[in-house]
């Protein structure tokens, strides 16, 4: 008997056998499914009436669904308890098929990428009555009277309000103060008989002086930004030049009026001769400006004084440094502290649009927050035109804290791309000089960049950007190796990897792309890189770092992993806040984070060590109900881990994934 297999992208026909597969996996396992020992291994319908008897398998199974064991009324446990999943996603070439025969019309109003129909449900839902901040903080007198809708009572809002989830505070133990007061989930922990606020004198002394997250966004910056009076001094002078540079000169209008193509430069105007050009002017395309190459003396000018030299600029070693990417909804402030505690060298907060900063959006501002264990951040932007990306970096160098700013121009989603930027950029490479020549100019920290291989899936560019950008301004790079269309689909192309790693010498090369272990570390470390830059494996398992440093392969047990989710969990109290609203963005951000950390398979389990990043797990027991548990891809699961760090879900609770095809292969 013979079946087809894939490998690397060819059809080969094997033979199949009863022990091994070619790729030394055993029979009946298919390609792409992590290798598991057979021992451990179970079925569908099992897995799930294990989990939903809370650990205790039933001697007899029971047809109705209402008769199944369970631990609340509302079936939370079960697959019953939520709604009906979306349909599994289809071969591409039936998908393609259903495409051509949409209208036009039809086809762009299609939903691709994302999970964009999933409920959206604001955390200020999640309470019937909420307190009055005047009265929830130190009471306060309310400066809207009687036209405030929210409540004044303490006591009848303490007999509305929904059961504490814990006896302790984190954010008590930690300050010696809780600023949310009576509204706090942990409230009884610091609240007195007659619901006043406690204070531990000791720990709030010992707490002056720290900052524990700065590059909040300033009230009166944001004012400012609004009415657009916010002076960018630096970005005018360098997109004057633009101006000028793009503006015809005398001799070429008198040939467009005559109807003649303008001369071809002679050979003391070539790009080639106007290297040795004044050192007055900012550092703009080569060949924009008419300037002699005789060097003069003249008044000294703004130029002069606000450009810095590079070797003034504030340098960072980049060297050998395990970078934790910038990673958008799951990558925020409370998860790179868990992976700052496994040994990340460098973090970043999440993309944000110039355009949003510049428009002083609180929530894109939110991104730019530093906790202050972050000793090597920085932040990354997104845009496609130089005047709001020089903008946007002259207003982070003035009012942000960051040790380095990074360019986005490898972002592959729709949103971003057909609009020039992300992706865009490799293909714009006039605009894309001039963004980074721009952002060079005016920022006073280093600029770095990251990429993909290309657009295309068989037509890379990168190596051939690489050299340019060294010549821009660029202080380091990093490569994802793969393509726009790609997106996450086949491996990383290492070996292109290594190519331009050594075009880019002596920059700094980050290299990215399938590091899930130890192992996949070492051999990435063999193309010359200079650092390496994790994504999706911190998803999957945050102590990759740790991994990495001490050169094994971590078989953590299913406590030390609920111990990172309650570490998670106190970060985001203390980031969110510990009211209701902030309690149930935090388990929001934790459940998208699940969505990943089910893909871990523990290494006691596999057949085969390490676990491969595009290899998920089948239906599996772990060594103890919890480790089943982390195992499972349903959302309903998710949420029973969420409770037991953060209390139950309110009646209303409603999430769906942002990625439905890793929280939805059942």
């Amino acid at each position: 008997m013979e079946e087809a297999a894939s490998h690397g992208g060819e059809t080969q026909v094997t033979e199949k056998v009863p022990e091994l597969a070619v790729d030394g996996r055993r029979d009946g396992v298919r390609k792409g499914t992590a290798a598991i020992k057979t021992d451990f291994l179970t079925t569908k319908d099992k897995f799930h009436e294990f989990l939903d008897s809370n650990g205790q398998l039933p001697k007899e199974k029971e047809e109705k669904k209402e008769d199944l064991p369970h631990d609340s009324d509302e079936l939370k446990g079960t697959r019953e308890a939520w709604e009906e999943e979306p349909a599994a996603k289809k071969p591409k070439v039936e998908q393609q098929e259903e495409e051509n025969k949409l209208t036009w019309k039809q086809q762009g109003k299609r939903q691709r990428g994302q999970n964009k129909s999933r409920p959206h449900v604001k955390p200020t839902a999640y309470e019937d009555q909420r307190l009055c901040q005047s009265v929830a903080q130190e009471n306060r007198k309310c400066h809207y009277g009687d036209k405030c809708k929210f409540l004044h009572d303490v006591a009848e809002y303490m007999a509305s309000k929904p059961a504490d989830v814990g006896p302790s505070c984190y954010l008590y133990d930690t300050f010696g103060a809780c600023f949310y007061g009576v509204t706090c989930r942990f409230a009884l922990a610091h609240t007195t008989a007659d619901f006043q606020s406690m204070r531990d004198e000791a720990r709030v002394k010992a707490q002056e002086g720290r900052t524990p997250v700065r590059n909040s966004l300033d009230k009166d910056l944001q004012i400012s930004l609004r009415k657009h009076k916010v002076a960018f001094d630096r970005s005018a002078v360098y997109l004057q030049t633009i101006a000028k540079a793009q503006e015809p000169g005398p001799k070429q209008q008198q040939q467009e009026r005559n109807g003649n193509q303008p001369e071809a430069p002679s050979s003391d105007q070539t790009p080639a001769a106007e290297g040795a050009l004044e050192p007055t002017a900012p550092d703009v395309e080569a060949g924009t400006e008419n300037k002699t190459t005789v060097q003069t003396i003249g008044p000294l000018t703004d130029v002069d004084v606000i450009k810095l030299r590079p070797c003034e600029k504030k340098q960072v070693d980049f060297e050998d440094k395990l970078y934790l990417a910038p990673l958008t909804t799951c990558g925020n402030l409370p998860f790179r502290r868990v992976c700052k505690r496994f040994g990340a060298d460098i973090t970043c907060g999440e993309m944000a649009m110039c355009t949003n900063l510049l428009q002083g959006q609180q929530s894109e501002w939110a991104l730019l927050k530093r906790h202050e264990s972050e000793d090597l951040f920085g932040v990354q932007i997104e845009g496609c035109f130089p005047d709001t990306m020089t903008r946007c970096a002259e207003l982070i160098n003035k009012h942000i804290d960051v040790d380095f700013v990074d360019i986005n121009s490898g972002c592959p989603i729709d949103l971003v791309y057909k609009k020039g930027g992300g992706c865009g950029l490799m293909t714009r490479t006039k605009k894309f000089e001039q963004i980074i020549r721009g952002m060079n100019y005016v920022l006073d920290v280093p600029l770095t960049v990251k990429i993909r291989t290309g657009v295309h899936e068989k037509y890379n560019v990168a190596h051939k950007l690489i050299p340019q950008m060294k010549e821009w301004g660029v202080s380091m790079i990093t490569l994802h190796g793969r393509s726009r269309e790609q997106r996450y689909t086949k491996l990383a192309d290492w070996a292109y990897i290594n190519t331009c790693s050594s075009l880019a010498s002596p920059l700094p090369l980050f290299g990215n792309g399938d590091i899930l272990s130890y192992d996949d570390a070492m051999k990435a470390r063999e193309t010359g890189v200079s650092g390496l830059m994790i994504a999706r494996g911190a998803l999957i398992k945050p102590w990759i770092f740790t991994e990495i440093k001490e050169r094994r392969n971590w078989d953590i047990s299913s406590s030390e992993r609920l111990d990172n989710l309650r570490n998670f969990s106190n970060y985001g109290l203390e980031h969110w806040g510990s009211d209701t609203r902030g309690l149930e963005k935090t388990r929001t951000f934790m459940l998208e984070w699940l969505s990943f950390l089910c893909r871990y398979v523990p290494v006691g389990l596999l057949e085969r060590v390490p676990q491969r990043i595009n290899d998920r797990p089948p239906y599996y027991m772990g060594r103890d109900y919890l480790e089943s548990l982390m195992a499972s891809q349903h959302v309903g699961d998710w949420v029973k881990i969420s409770e037991m760090l953060l209390g139950p879900v309110p009646k209303n609770f409603n999430f769906l994934p942002k990625h439905k095809a890793n929280a939805y292969e059942k």
